[in-house]
Order: structure tokens, then C-alpha cells, then sequence
């Protein structure tokens, strides 16, 4: 290879990282958004604290409780591809280094679920929740703030997150925050809260077709919504296929009764198998918000997908 050659091949890998370096510093312009100025503070009582629990253990657990603690400490989220790099839960304790309620004021709080803008103004695409009532938001909130062991400050951290420079691009090119919907209530009838719940306990994003393609704001405009098939890691790494939950009677839910999938939810029994992570068990809902789940299930259009389950 003759001096010139040598030149050549520099400057074609010159310009290569600077292309690299001038995407990432592009994307990096575009994931930093206004977050609130809004002047926010949750209202605390017993039924707030209790409604909380319900919906940090029945929301947040999944990703942030981590059993060998049985604290909210964070977890490694396995379901993100190692090419894109390394993703962990927050630790959500009352910690003042790693914790990140404390480091956030109420309405921000409410701002980040809502939005999916962190304080820092940085957009988190994994946590959304658009659709969900402000009265619920109150009580999480209340729930997060509480004096609950598992919440008591725990100054450690299971690991920090990191992007490299492919997982950087995706997070830059998917950076697209959700409009603040102010003054949502939360439904009574059974089907519209049925849908409420698998909108906000986030059914539809393991029982669709990719943790990809969902759509936070308009769940059933997701790709293959609750016909199953995304694949996700469970107990040992060992990799399972989410099933279909739509009323089709060969492939999907559309068999079961309601006692069956109540137990189903509560017990992690359906009538066919048992249940395993990371499908949790949702035992502290009341019966009607399960019956109303499956009364919103039932009327959602059959999909014949059948998933072969691992």
C-alpha cells in the first residue's frame, strides 16, 4: 500500500467518525426538550396511599421491585438488545445518591409519566403513560414518597445505564415526546375501565408484536395489539413468547370464563398452563377491575395468531 492509499484509507475512516460524532451530537440536540414549570403538589391521605400501593406493585414492580431485596432498587432490563447496549431500572427508593424521587419535584413527576421528559430534559421512551388518570398519578406519587419499607432509602444501584453509539441513534432517531394531557379521570363503566387498566398497567405492550412498535398514546393503533408474539426474556434468561389475549376461541382468550381468567391474573394458573415471569401476578386488583379487564378483552376484535409457546 503506497503512501497515497495509506491517505485514502485515513481520511475515509476520518470522515467516518465524523459522521458519527456529528449524528450523535445532532441526536443529542434532539432528545433534549422543555420540561414543566408547572407548580404541582400531590395530595396525601390513607385511601391515596392505599390506591398507590396498588398501582406501584401492579405498574412499577415489574421493572424497578427486585425480589432478592424486595425493594424498588432497579433491575437490568433483559428485553433491550445488547447491540444497543445496557438498560437498568431506577432505583426509586428514598435515596438521596441513587434514588430518583427525591431528586425530583412532584409535578415533574407527574410530567415524566405523562410525557416521558426527565427533568434534565432528556425523553425516556420506556415509561410512558399518557392515558392515565391524574388521580392516579396523585397516588403513585403519594405511594413513592411514603414511609413503605420498600421504599426506605437504599444507597446502592444495580447498575447505570448506557447507550453506545447504535442504541444513542435509535433513542435519537424514536426521540418523540407525548402531548401533556391534563384533567383525565378514571372510568367506572367495566369496559372503559377495562381498557383503562390494560392500557396503564401496560397489558398491550408485552402482548403485541414488538416493544418497538407500541403506541403509548393510542395503544390499539399498536401493531398486532394483544395478539402476542413479542419474545422476552424470563426466569433465568430463558426466553418467552407472550401469548394472544384477544377473544379468538383457537388462539387467544376467547375460551376462558371469567372465573378462569380471573385466577389466571390473581394466581398466575390459566386453565391450559402455568403462568412465569415476566408475566407478574396481579393479586392486589380487586375482582372488578379484573372483571372489567376481561368484560374489555371480550369485545376486542378476535386475531387468529397462534404463538408457540416455550
Amino acid at each position: 500500500m503506497n503512501d497515497t492509499q495509506v491517505h485514502m484509507k485515513n481520511y475515509k475512516l476520518t470522515t467516518v467518525v465524523s459522521l458519527l460524532l456529528a449524528a450523535i451530537i445532532i441526536i443529542s440536540c434532539k432528545t433534549r426538550f422543555e420540561t414543566t414549570k408547572a407548580e404541582y403538589k400531590a395530595t396525601v391521605s390513607p385511601a391515596a396511599l392505599e390506591r398507590g400501593r396498588v398501582l406501584v406493585y401492579s405498574i412499577c414492580a415489574g421493572c424497578h421491585l427486585n425480589h432478592a431485596d424486595n425493594k424498588f432498587i432497579g433491575n437490568r432490563i433483559e428485553d433491550v438488545p445488547g447491540i444497543a447496549g445496557k438498560v437498568y431500572s431506577a432505583n426509586l427508593t428514598h435515596s438521596k445518591e441513587h434514588g430518583i424521587p427525591p431528586r425530583y419535584s412532584d409535578a415533574e413527576l407527574k410530567y415524566l409519566f405523562k410525557t416521558g421528559i426527565a427533568k434534565d430534559g432528556r425523553f425516556l421512551s420506556y415509561m410512558l403513560r399518557p392515558n392515565m388518570a391524574d388521580a392516579d398519578i396523585n397516588d403513585i406519587i403519594v405511594f413513592l414518597r411514603s414511609d413503605d419499607p420498600a421504599m426506605a432509602a437504599a444507597d446502592t444501584t444495580i447498575g447505570l445505564t448506557h447507550f453506545n453509539v447504535l442504541g444513542k441513534i435509535y433513542m435519537g432517531m424514536h426521540a418523540d415526546p407525548l402531548p401533556y394531557k391534563a384533567g383525565i379521570k378514571r372510568p367506572t363503566e367495566p369496559v372503559a375501565l377495562g381498557r383503562y387498566l390494560v392500557d396503564n398497567l401496560g397489558c398491550f405492550h408485552c402482548h403485541s408484536k414488538s416493544l418497538t412498535s407500541l403506541n403509548f398514546q393510542y395503544p390499539e393503533q399498536t401493531k398486532g395489539y394483544l395478539a402476542g408474539g413479542i419474545k422476552l426474556k424470563g426466569e433465568n434468561g430463558a426466553e418467552m413468547v407472550a401469548p394472544n389475549i384477544t377473544p379468538d376461541k383457537n388462539t387467544g382468550i376467547g375460551n376462558y370464563t371469567r372465573e378462569q381468567f380471573l385466577k389466571a391474573l390473581k394466581d398466575g394458573e390459566a386453565p391450559d398452563r402455568k403462568l412465569h415471569p415476566p408475566m407478574p401476578k396481579f393479586n392486589m386488583l380487586n375482582n372488578g377491575e379484573i372483571d372489567a379487564i376481561y368484560a374489555y378483552l371480550m369485545t376486542v376484535p378476535t386475531k387468529d395468531h397462534k404463538v408457540e409457546m416455550h
